[in-house]
């Protein structure tokens, strides 16, 4: 009789899988991550090759990811870091803990807007920018055209702006290019840096928690988030000594970006990451 029950429900399986092909064909729920991230992209930085994709050709709002390019320009401009900037009311960024009148150096703007995607920093670094904001933008993407992004715009330095916008696989390119960068490496990976603005010290701290974590490698992230670009991160980072960079965008909640990062990195460990 047991014998028998089990046949009937060898059976029974084997009809639904030819009813339903994609139960058939499904490689299990192990095969590949569960990235809940509604465009992904995960790639060996070393060799290029695609570990894991999902409408990595889309071109979306990729919001403070941005900030990336913004560092790349203001570096290879070879402006000072040690000068002094001025904060204006033409800065935009809502909440800013930047006062219209803080006077900060260039190297310091160029720290908050990586690590804890000072919105006010970054317009300002733009704005002072030879040429002024006109100038910088078109720099921008001058620059994403030669790095191959082809399918990326930029409007502005922040990401506030809609009309910033590219490809997991076109970020894969700019991360890689602000990898080079040591200070871009630093800045975006600290935990949290203090700066005294006035009469004020300020502490801001890094709007990636993972940078914390003790058994993450990270050289390069940055996060972002706007209502068009929903939850975004970007990371180079090294798992299972495997150098990976990793795209995740339009996450959906505060935690998403980082949960995926971390079922990406389980699904790694597992050994599933192969090409």
């Amino acid at each position: 009789m047991r014998s028998l029950k089990l046949t009937r429900a060898l059976l029974a399986l084997v009809l639904s899988a030819q009813l339903n092909p994609a139960v058939a064909a499904s490689p299990g729920p192990a095969a590949r991550p569960d990235v809940r991230s509604s465009a992904a992209l995960v790639v060996d930085a070393n060799d290029s090759s695609v570990l894991f994709a999902r409408h990595a050709d889309a071109a979306v709002p990729i919001a403070s990811i941005t900030k990336l390019m913004t560092a790349l320009v203001v570096l290879e401009g070879r402006q000072r870091l040690d000068e002094t900037l001025t904060i204006t009311a033409a800065d935009q960024g809502a909440g800013s803990r930047l006062h219209v009148g803080t006077r900060l150096t260039r190297g310091d703007l160029l720290h908050l807007a990586l690590m804890s995607s000072e919105n006010r920093a970054a317009h300002a670094l733009g704005r002072n920018y030879p040429g002024g904001l006109t100038a910088f933008v078109r720099a921008m993407n001058k620059r994403a055209q030669a790095l191959g992004m082809t399918r990326s715009r930029f409007a502005d330095p922040t990401g506030l702006s809609s009309g910033n916008v590219a490809t997991a696989q076109d970020l894969v390119r700019l991360v890689k290019a602000a990898s080079a960068e040591p200070l871009i490496r630093r800045y975006s990976t600290d935990e949290r840096h203090t700066v005294v603005a006035g009469k004020r010290a300020l502490e801001f701290r890094n709007t990636n928690t993972l940078v914390a974590k003790p058994d993450w490698d990270i050289a390069v992230q940055k996060t972002g988030y706007t209502l068009a670009a929903g939850q975004c991160l970007v990371m180079n980072t090294v798992i299972e000594g495997r150098s990976v960079v990793i795209v995740l965008l339009n996450s959906f909640g505060k935690y998403t970006r980082v949960a995926d990062a971390r079922r990406i990195r389980k699904w790694m460990e597992a050994g599933r990451a192969t090409t």
